[in-house]
């Protein structure tokens, strides 16, 4: 039993957990995103309801939650297996909090923070597709969706790596598992657009 495994297994679920958008929005606002807007504690909600700079700093908290424990573990572990069950383990901490009765965010950034450890090549082509999508069709959705069916392709083809590939696999479903509703909307016409 590996356990200094298991111990940067919990801990990376429990930095995923820290609700980075709720914390910020009740200290610097007056707004509880979770009876706002898209009533999501993510950064795409806390920039609509709380303001762009409670915004921003939710998006790097956020990704912080993956990026730490990812570099923990590839410093600690040097094991693509345990690196990958880390990496999901920090991402389900923001999808399903334990300080929140498992009501997380949709874990778009947190996704990103993970992906900057394990594959920073990958983000940066990535980050291309996303904001392409985004420019031309204003809808962050649909880019965040398109940037998560796309990052398992780069992981494979930049590392190699199929404790990778497979983690990225359960992070894009788990992406679209959250973005249900968002992606109703896109079907149906009515998910809210980016005003540039």
């Amino acid at each position: 039993m590996n356990i200094e495994g298991i111990g940067l297994v919990i801990l990376g679920y429990l930095a995923g957990s820290i609700p980075t958008g709720l914390l910020l929005s009740m200290a610097f606002s007056d707004v509880d995103p979770r009876n706002e807007g898209s009533r999501n504690i993510g950064a795409t909600n806390i920039f609509r309801t709380a303001g762009k700079t409670l915004g921003a700093l939710t998006l790097a908290g956020d990704c912080l939650k993956g990026l730490i424990p990812v570099l923990l573990a590839l410093w600690l572990m040097r094991s693509d297996s345990w690196v990958g069950l880390i990496a999901l383990s920090a991402f389900a901490g923001h999808l399903f909090p334990v300080f929140l009765k498992f009501k997380g965010g949709k874990g778009v950034a947190t996704a990103l923070g993970v992906y900057l450890g394990i594959a920073p090549l990958a983000v940066l082509i990535d980050a291309g597709i996303f904001f392409g999508v985004v420019l031309k069709w204003r809808f962050i959705s649909l880019g965040s969706l398109t940037a998560a069916a796309v990052m398992p392709i780069l992981i494979a083809i930049l590392t190699e790596s199929k404790p990778y590939v497979i983690a990225s696999l359960i992070i894009a479903g788990l992406i679209y598992y959250r973005h249900q509703e968002n992606i109703r909307r896109l079907f149906a016409g009515s998910e809210n657009r980016l005003r540039l």
